[in-house]
Order: C-alpha cells, then sequence, then structure tokens
C-alpha cells in the first residue's frame, strides 16, 4: 500500500484499462475509469487471446511485459470463471525456416514434423487462452470489487480531464485504437481483425498460423463456442466484414472439417492499436499513455499495468 493515495482517472474499458485500474487500485490509489463503451462492448471483446507469446525479440519491452504477464494468466487458469484456460495445439510458422529459441521452453513443446505443419516448421504447445467475454467480465468484476468506479462518458479530449483535474490527480491514456487521437499522436492505425464465433463443434486442441499475409486461419475453442479467424485489415481496406467473415470461415473449414457443420453465433469485429512500438510512458503534461500494443494488448497486459502503476507512482 502506498503511503499517499492520488485520484487516477483511466480513460478506456479495455483489456490494457482494466487491467491497469485493478492494479492501481491494488496499490492504493482510487481510481476512476471513463469508458465511451460498456465493458462488454470494448473492441477487447474481440480479441484472440492466445497469451504467453508475443513474437518479439529478447530486448522488446512487449518481452518482458509478457513475461510479467504470463505467470498471472497461469494462475487465473486454476479458476474457470475467470475465463481463462489452458489449450494444447498447433503453431504453424510460415514466415522463418527454424523455430525460435524461446520457443522450446514453452509448456509441452514439440517440434513439428514436415509432414504436420502447414508452413515452414511448427509446433506444439500448451498455452493459456482468454476466452474474453467472459475474462472482461472478470476484470470489471474484481475492479468493482477494489472500488473502482467505472463511468460510461465519452472523453473527446484528454485536456477535458487534465484541465479540470483536482489537484494530484493522476490521468492514465489506455483507450486502445482511440488513444492516439486523444494524445494527437499520429502514428497510431486502427487495424480491423474480424473472427467468425461458431457454436462448439468437439475442437479440444487450436490450431494457429504465423504468415507474412494480412490474412491467415486460427482456431480458438472455448468453453460453448469456436472462435476462427484471422484478418489485419489496414484502414485502406474495405473488404466488408461479412465478406472477411466469409473467407475467414471457408478457411477455417479447410484445415477442422468438423467446423462445417457448426451454427454460426456471429462475428466479432475490433481495431487493434498498431504503432511502430507501444507508448507507455508519461508526457510533459504528466498524463500516462498506455497504448499502441497491437494484436497483443492482451497478451502484455499485467506487465503493462504493473509499468502504469510505477509510472503513476
Amino acid at each position: 500500500m502506498m503511503s499517499t493515495m492520488s485520484d487516477v482517472v483511466v480513460v478506456g474499458a479495455g483489456v490494457i484499462g482494466l487491467s491497469s485500474a485493478i492494479r492501481l487500485a491494488e496499490a492504493g490509489h482510487r481510481v476512476r475509469v471513463l469508458t465511451d463503451r460498456a465493458v462488454e462492448d470494448t473492441t477487447s471483446v474481440a480479441a484472440g487471446a492466445m497469451l504467453g507469446i508475443s513474437g518479439a525479440g529478447p530486448d522488446d519491452p512487449l518481452t518482458a511485459w509478457t513475461e510479467r504477464s504470463t505467470p498471472v494468466f497461469e494462475e487465473l487458469a486454476e479458476d474457470p470463471a475467470t475465463g481463462i484456460h489452458r489449450l494444447h495445439g498447433r503453431i504453424h510458422v510460415d514466415v522463418a525456416d527454424e523455430l525460435p529459441p524461446w520457443a522450446r521452453v514453452l509448456p509441452d513443446f514439440r517440434a513439428l514434423g514436415p509432414d504436420e505443419t502447414r508452413g515452414r516448421v511448427g509446433m506444439a504447445v500448451t498455452l493459456p487462452f482468454a476466452d474474453m467475454p467472459t475474462y472482461l467480465g472478470h476484470l470489471a468484476d474484481r475492479a468493482a470489487r477494489l472500488g473502482v468506479v467505472v463511468e460510461q462518458r465519452h472523453v473527446a479530449d484528454l485536456a477535458d480531464v487534465t484541465d479540470t483535474a483536482e489537484p494530484g490527480r493522476v490521468v492514465v491514456n489506455a483507450a486502445g485504437s482511440g488513444a492516439g487521437e486523444l494524445a494527437g499522436d499520429p502514428t497510431v492505425t486502427g487495424v480491423r481483425g474480424v473472427h467468425v464465433v461458431l457454436a462448439d463443434a468437439g475442437i479440444e486442441e487450436f490450431s494457429m498460423e504465423v504468415v507474412a499475409s494480412p490474412r491467415w486461419t486460427n482456431v480458438f475453442p472455448h468453453p460453448g463456442r469456436v472462435v476462427v479467424g484471422g484478418a489485419a485489415l489496414p484502414p485502406d481496406d474495405e473488404t466488408p466484414d461479412a465478406q472477411v467473415a466469409e473467407e475467414i470461415l471457408a478457411r477455417a473449414i479447410a484445415v477442422e472439417p468438423r467446423l462445417a457443420d457448426a451454427r454460426v453465433l456471429g462475428r466479432e469485429v475490433g481495431w487493434r492499436p498498431v504503432r511502430p512500438s507501444p507508448r507507455v510512458e508519461v508526457d510533459d503534461r504528466g498524463v500516462v499513455h498506455a497504448y499502441g500494443h497491437g494484436g497483443v494488448g492482451v497478451t502484455v497486459s499485467w506487465g503493462v499495468a504493473d509499468e502504469v502503476v510505477r509510472l503513476v507512482a
């Protein structure tokens, strides 16, 4: 517990915002979250949320944040009510001729043979996954128990929060794809992701592709449903969501024929906040920024939240 409590306003109720709010409240701060959408409607709900791997190099902060986050997810996986669960499955890599050294220390690692992988190389591993609707509900409930107040309110300009702030109040910008506009940061790009959600098809193992293309095939089974993807479409790609979803489903059925008979429950569309490098720092106004983590926001969320606490302190 910190000796001096501060009022902290977190802008954004996605996974980075809620995780930061929880860690701040645990550190003794009074925390309020401002969000223009209900928690269950934030773009985080559409995350694929395979955890434990950032894909970044050893000196990249994403790697350090992943290392801080993964033990938290492993602990959460002990309680099914959190929405975190472990899955065994295969990752097919078509962007390299050999697996990175860190892959071999992943749980239950096994290199795939040439006849097993759809890429140049591949591996079978066990990793934690987040069923995002359930996980976001868990985070919201946990935050509420810590006294965090979530207020549905649109913030058009950070000055609306900082200029009226009480002395000692700190603002955290964790608004995801909208954070760049709030910060006046033109380097942030909203990259569109699309998933198709299917009824349970009896699939127990995940399948993932790592490719250079903006379209690939993931099959992620969760309790009661299967989420298939994927796509990473820049703003100038105007392919309709329905067409992207149809293409995704066709690719997924080719990989896993059992999906052909699964009932389609819907599709999820989200915007990944992509930046040349993630921004977790304090600006000259004293605003703490935490955004730009692309498609690994959930994966690094607890490590980023710890960094936010350090910066606020």
